[in-house]
C-alpha cells in the first residue's frame, strides 16, 4: 500500500543532530492518521551517524536507511531518496531540523488545490527567522538569490530553503533529470519543474539557523557556478524537456 507521505533526510556527519531530529519527526507523525515512511540517506558519513540511525530503527515506525559509503553530495542523496520513496507526497528536509515537519500541514492544502511542488520560503510575507545566520552569510545569500532569479529561475524568492515537497508524479519526473549532485541541486530542481510546466507554490516557514551547518564560504561560489551551468543545460535542452511524461 502506497504511504501518504515520504520524508527524505540527507545526512553527512550528523551524529550530533540526527537523533533529536528523527525523534522529533517521529513524535509528530505518529499522531497523524495517515501512513508515512522516513528515509534517511547517508552521504558517506565518517562519524557515528549510521550507528545512531540503526539504533532508532526498532522504535521508529517505517524508518528506512539508504547507506552510501562514498560522499557524492546532498543533491545526489536527495535524488536517491526521492526516487526510492513511495509516498503520494514526498518532502525532503534537513537533518538540523531548521524547518520543523509540521510545516507539511501548510503544504497539504496547496497540493489539494493542484500544485505539484510546494517549497518553504524565508523570503515571503509571513516567514519568520528565529535565529539568523551571520551577516556575511545573509548578505551573500541575498546577492546569490538575485543572480539565481535573473539567470535560472524567475519568480521564486527563496530557492535554497531545505524544506521542499512534491507530488509523486512531479518528484519522479523532475529528479530523474537531475544532473547536479551538490549544493546547486535545489536550483536545478526548481528550474526543471518550471520548464516542465509544474505549478510551484512558496509557503512561509519558521526557520531556525543551526551554527553547525555544513555550508561554507566556497559553497556560495559553487552554487553560482552551478546556476550558470543550469542555464546552459536549459538552453541546450539537456533535461530533455520535450519528453515530459
Amino acid at each position: 500500500m502506497q504511504p501518504f507521505l515520504s520524508i527524505i533526510i540527507p545526512v553527512y556527519n550528523e551524529a550530533k543532530r540526527i537523533n533529536k531530529t528523527l525523534l522529533s519527526i517521529n513524535e509528530y507523525l505518529k499522531t497523524k492518521d495517515y501512513s508515512y515512511e522516513i528515509i534517511v540517506v547517508n552521504d558517506g558519513s565518517k562519524d557515528e551517524t549510521i550507528q545512531i540511525v540503526k539504533s532508532l530503527m526498532p522504535s521508529i515506525k517505517n524508518l528506512i536507511l539508504l547507506d552510501n559509503k562514498k560522499n557524492c553530495g546532498k543533491g545526489y542523496a536527495v535524488k536517491q531518496g526521492m526516487l526510492s520513496s513511495q509516498g503520494k507526497y514526498r518532502v525532503f528536509t534537513d537533518a538540523d531540523n531548521s524547518t520543523s515537519i509540521d510545516h507539511f500541514e501548510k503544504m497539504l492544502p496547496w497540493f489539494e488545490k493542484g500544485y505539484d511542488v510546494v517549497i518553504g520560503s524565508r523570503r515571503i510575507s509571513g516567514a519568520r527567522i528565529a535565529i539568523h545566520q551571520p551577516f556575511w552569510k545573509e548578505f551573500l545569500g541575498r546577492i546569490g538569490n538575485l543572480i539565481i532569479r535573473l539567470v535560472a529561475i524567475k519568480g521564486i524568492k527563496d530557492t535554497q530553503c531545505g524544506f521542499k515537497g512534491f507530488t509523486a508524479k512531479s518528484a519522479e519526473d523532475i529528479f530523474k533529470r537531475l544532473t547536479i549532485n551538490r549544493w546547486g541541486f535545489d536550483i536545478e530542481v526548481l528550474a526543471i519543474a518550471k520548464a516542465l510546466g509544474y505549478k510551484i507554490k512558496e509557503i512561509p516557514v519558521y526557520w531556525i539557523n543551526d551554527p553547525m551547518t555544513h555550508v561554507r564560504l566556497n559553497t556560495y561560489f559553487q552554487v553560482l557556478f552551478e546556476t550558470f551551468k543550469i542555464r546552459w543545460n536549459l538552453i541546450v535542452n539537456k533535461y530533455d524537456i520535450s519528453k515530459k511524461n
